[in-house]
C-alpha cells in the first residue's frame, strides 16, 4: 500500500512538472511572437517616414540649387595664369584660367582699380601650393574657398560669390 501510494505521488509530480514545462514552453514561445511582431511594425513605421520625409527634402535641396543658379551675379573673366608650383623633384607648372562671380555690379568698378593687386594676390596662392595639394576635387574646392576668401577681405562694396576655374591645367 505505501508503494502504491509512492507511485501515485510521483505520477502527480510528474503531472505537475510536464504542465510547468508545457507552460514555460508556451510563454517562451508567445514573447518570441510578441517580438518578432513588435520589430516588423517598429520597421515599416520607421523606414515609412524616412522616405516621406527625405523626398520634400531632396525636392528642396534641387529647387534652391535651382534658385541659386537662376541668381549668379555678374561674372568678372581674369586673364589666365602661368605658375610654378613647388615641386622639389621637377618644374611643374599651372595654368588655369578664373572666372569671379560678384555679388553686384559696384564690385566690378572695385575690382578694375585694385585688378594688380587681385592678380598678385593670386599668384600668391596658386605659386604656393603642390601639384598633390590641387590635383583632386576636394584640393580644388580648397583652393577656390581660400581665393574667394583672400580676395574679399581686400574688397569693400560688395564680395566675391564664387570662383569659377574655367580652365585648370597642371603640367
Amino acid at each position: 500500500m505505501a508503494k502504491e501510494k509512492e507511485t501515485q505521488q510521483e505520477e502527480q509530480e510528474e503531472k505537475k512538472s510536464g504542465g510547468s514545462k508545457l507552460l514555460l514552453i508556451i510563454i517562451i514561445v508567445l514573447l518570441l511572437l510578441l517580438l518578432v511582431i513588435g520589430g516588423l511594425v517598429a520597421y515599416f513605421l520607421l523606414t515609412g517616414n524616412n522616405s516621406k520625409q527625405q523626398q520634400p527634402t531632396q525636392q528642396v535641396q534641387k529647387q534652391h540649387k535651382v534658385a541659386s543658379m537662376a541668381q549668379v551675379g555678374p561674372i568678372y573673366p581674369l586673364d589666365p595664369f602661368i605658375v610654378n608650383l613647388v615641386s622639389p623633384n621637377a618644374d611643374r607648372y599651372l595654368k588655369c584660367k578664373i572666372d569671379l562671380e560678384l555679388s553686384n555690379q559696384a564690385v566690378q568698378k572695385e575690382i578694375d582699380k585694385k585688378l594688380p593687386a587681385i592678380r598678385d594676390l593670386i599668384i600668391q596662392i596658386l605659386s604656393s601650393k603642390t601639384v598633390e595639394e590641387i590635383q583632386t576635387v576636394r584640393g580644388k574646392e580648397k583652393l577656390k574657398e581660400e581665393i574667394k576668401r583672400k580676395i574679399n577681405q581686400m574688397l569693400t562694396t560688395g564680395e566675391v560669390r564664387n570662383v569659377y576655374f574655367t580652365e585648370f591645367v597642371i603640367q
